[in-house]
């Protein structure tokens, strides 16, 4: 039970930290806040997991290159979608990424109607007043597309390197294509010191909490319990996106978030006992 509270706290945490970023994205933009986010990242990773530089070879490194490269993309385009559509709807279209991934090599016809499901929820959810902007559509399945990348990159550099020195490679990685774009497009006069608090707290609340408790949560709950409260994180981002940001959402529309996160519990609630799925993998994912 602590373990399932903490990681319960952990959702509330994350999607906490992107609501603050929503109300941060329209002062200083999309690029400032994922570079503020990455860099609280890296300052809370890298003292404690330094990459060897000794023991580096070009085949060890490729992939945490590549996904240092994928975090900028997931991030950044999941913040635009944030910016366009809100936050209730980009972190739905969002939870696609791993949900595909995870039913991608199935051959079960309950995993089927699960995935058909949640189809008919997004497709409820982007198309039922024809106001939601197909760019910010674009966006959301674009984090969508780089967060199942993500869990599969994650995967092959947990295999490569030591505790989050993989993480630590990628950190500095998102990093150096973050800080210049953040640069060129920050206006300066729009920073106080209570606009660089809420970067603080988005960086905290959305990556380096999480990520600190995440192994004390898994080895406490099993990585299917963990992808099952995580497929409810939707539902988490649509009520922080009508406290905090004053989202409205259509009858019709909280019926599809709801579609979607209970079709993807449900498809990982019955799966047989076997090595962990990509889904799972989610529990090591956080975006």
């Amino acid at each position: 039970m602590i373990g399932a509270g903490t990681q319960l706290v952990t959702e509330v945490s994350i999607n906490f930290g992107s609501s603050l970023a929503g109300l941060l994205i329209p002062v200083v933009g999309s690029p400032v806040v994922v570079a503020a986010r990455q860099l609280v990242m890296a300052c809370t990773v890298l003292p404690f997991y330094r990459p060897r530089l000794a023991t580096l070879t070009w085949r060890r490194l490729w992939p945490a290159l590549m996904l240092g490269v994928v975090l900028a993309i997931m991030n950044l385009s999941f913040y635009q979608a944030v910016d366009i559509l809100g936050l209730g709807i980009a972190a739905t279209i969002e939870f696609l990424g791993p949900f595909a991934l995870a039913l991608a090599t199935s051959r079960r016809l309950l995993d089927f109607v699960f995935a058909t499901a949640a189809a008919i929820g997004v497709f409820l959810l982007t198309w039922t007043d024809g106001t939601l902007d197909p760019l910010g559509i674009v966006f959301g399945l674009t984090a969508a597309a780089s967060w199942a990348a993500y869990i599969l990159l994650t995967r092959r550099v947990a295999t490569q390197f030591p505790g989050l020195e993989g993480i630590s490679v990628a950190s500095i990685v998102s990093l150096a294509l973050l800080v210049p774009l953040a640069l060129i497009t920050v206006d300066w006069a729009r920073i106080d010191w209570r606009i660089l608090g809420l970067l603080l707290a988005v960086g905290a609340l959305s990556s380096a909490f999480p990520y600190t408790v995440d192994t004390f949560i898994l080895r406490r709950i099993t990585p299917r319990l963990y992808a099952i409260i995580t497929s409810f994180g939707p539902v988490i981002a649509a009520v922080f996106g009508f406290l905090v940001l004053g989202e409205s959402f259509t009858a019709l529309q909280q019926v599809a978030i709801l579609v979607v996160c209970v079709a993807a519990g449900a498809a990982i609630a019955t799966q047989r006992e076997r090595p962990t799925s990509d889904l799972e993998l989610t529990a090591g994912a956080i975006p």
